[in-house]
């Protein structure tokens, strides 16, 4: 059977980040924040990763400039985005 056309986007899973969702209150700020992580789950790999050691994941950021969001996150190997924490810029 073939599978559909289109983007596939990867899932996404919270770490530590979800302490800071739960004390997120402001609709504006989760708005950004949707916004940061539709753009990263359709392309997981779109910013460069962050320096560091090859021992552990590597962790990558995206900015938003618009939206003022930094998500950092890595890519796990089924491509699923674990989100480790997130900014406000």
């Amino acid at each position: 059977m073939t599978r559909p056309h289109g983007l596939r986007r990867a899932r996404i899973a919270f770490s530590a980040a979800a302490k800071q969702l739960e004390a997120t209150a402001s609709e504006a700020d989760l708005h950004a924040l949707d916004r940061a992580l539709v753009v990263v789950s359709v392309g997981p790999d779109i910013d460069e990763p962050l320096p560091g050691d090859s021992s552990s994941p590597q962790l990558r950021q995206y900015t938003d400039d618009i939206e003022g969001v930094r998500p950092l996150y890595w890519v796990t190997a089924p491509r699923t985005v674990v989100v480790v924490a997130y900014i406000k810029v």
